[in-house]
């Protein structure tokens, strides 16, 4: 809906592993790919607060986290919108409002598997919401269509990269889980009985 809208707009092009700029008062709409949100912590280590896709806004507007930044995890097609056009717009303000529902939702699901006390656990739970909520069904199951690297998937459940490298063997030797170039692919009966979802 919100491309229909603004088919008349130029896009913003980033590649994968770009930073996007952010400005106080604009909206960004993600309107082609996937884009990271990240904030940084005292001993500089970084944490991955979630994934962005088509249709889903990010900006510095929607968050009171800082710093925050956003990269584009692939390349990726960004509409820039100003606060003041969203304030007087209804339609787009509705368009917004649905896609920031999903983002509430996602976070929520985030906040929940870092509950989870053991690691393996956690991985496997954002596996699964990645795979739910961005994955393509496939005949083997379901494929992530982002590569993320076992550095990122450490930030995002809190342990280290040696640990995920180790997680993802043992997930494999399980069969739940499947490589195939580089694309990690996530057995549909996992997703189901992991979120309840799909």
């Amino acid at each position: 809906m919100l491309e229909q809208l603004y088919q008349e707009r130029t896009l913003a092009p980033y590649r994968a592993g770009q930073a996007i700029p952010l400005r106080l008062e604009e909206v960004l709409v993600i309107c082609r790919g996937v884009v990271q949100l990240f904030t940084i912590q005292q001993d500089g280590s970084e944490t991955l607060l979630g994934l962005a896709g088509p249709s889903m806004p990010v900006g510095l507007p929607l968050t009171i986290v800082h710093p925050y930044w956003v990269t584009a995890l692939t390349d990726v097609d960004v509409l820039p919108l100003p606060m003041v056009e969203v304030e007087q717009s209804p339609v787009l303000m509705a368009g917004l409002c649905r896609h920031l529902m999903l983002r509430l939702q996602q976070t929520e699901a985030w906040l929940a598997l870092s509950g989870k006390r053991l690691v393996a656990d956690r991985l496997r739970q954002l596996l699964c919401l990645i795979a739910e909520e961005f994955g393509q069904v496939e005949r083997e199951g379901v494929r992530i269509p982002v590569r993320l690297t076992h550095h990122q998937l450490a930030n995002a459940t809190g342990t280290t990269r040696v640990t995920v490298t180790r997680l993802l063997k043992d997930f494999k030797a399980e069969g739940w889980l499947h490589i195939h170039q580089r694309y990690l692919i996530v057995a549909l009966d996992e997703i189901k009985t992991t979120t309840g979802l799909f």
